[in-house]
């Protein structure tokens, strides 16, 4: 069993039936971290915003650049505030950081702050990237476990691990079980941003991608069952 984890929420993933949030399954997720916390595990989350906006994809509305990330970086405040109430419902402590300061709403990022709230056994969801534009959530979740000594990441997608090819378009795709940093960087495979892998490489960072369509699979791979692909 891991014991230190920091896990990735995809946001899409946390909609449905045309809503942004969908409280059914935002419930089924918070107790499953409960069960990672109950197992003996200390956990971060952070959650993504492409249910709200995804500042790399407007679908037609146009935004700068820099001013699109600003919105999506908010955007994942948003889902980060939802998850910590859901959680806080399953009987933990949560805690939100923000790589901006927004004090009215939550308490600033730092890393010594993040480490002795996980210490202390709270649930500790960093929001808003790394803070500044041109870079992705993914980027940010890399940083924040090589910041915070975490054992593993557990990316949570909508996909059920990594292919070779973009399985929605070619039948034949094969899905990996293992694969390198570099195999992803060569080949050029966008399941996670092509930056935060190079990042992950360069900081020896674990990953474990696989799907969130069945909340249970947070506990799973906690536990250290094989499902997905795990990247090193």
């Amino acid at each position: 069993m891991y014991k230190r984890v920091l896990i990735k929420l995809s946001g899409e993933a946390l909609s449905g039936d045309g809503n942004i949030l969908k409280g059914e399954f935002l419930q089924k997720v918070a107790h499953q971290i409960k069960r990672c916390v109950n197992a003996g595990a200390s956990v971060a989350v952070v959650v993504g915003g492409g249910n709200i906006w995804r500042g790399a994809r407007q679908s037609g509305v146009n935004v700068t650049r820099f001013k699109a990330d600003h919105m999506g970086m908010l955007a994942t405040l948003i889902n980060s505030i939802a998850m910590q109430d859901y959680i806080e419902q399953e009987g933990l402590r949560a805690k939100v950081l923000s790589a901006v300061p927004m004090e009215q709403f939550c308490e600033p990022y730092s890393q010594q702050r993040a480490r002795d709230l996980l210490d202390e056994g709270y649930v500790v969801l960093c929001s808003c990237g790394v803070g500044y534009p041109y870079f992705s959530t993914d980027t940010g979740v890399v940083l924040r476990a090589a910041e915070l000594g975490m054992d593993i990441v557990l990316s949570a997608k909508s996909v059920d691990g990594v292919y070779d090819k973009d399985p929605r378009k070619f039948p034949d795709a094969v899905r990996y079980d293992k694969v390198s940093y570099d195999t992803i960087l060569k080949n050029g495979l966008a399941v996670i941003d092509l930056t935060s892998a190079a990042l992950a490489r360069e900081n020896g960072i674990k990953m474990l991608l696989f799907s969130l369509a069945d909340p249970e699979n947070i506990y799973r791979a906690v536990k250290g069952e094989k499902i997905g692909t795990v990247i090193e």
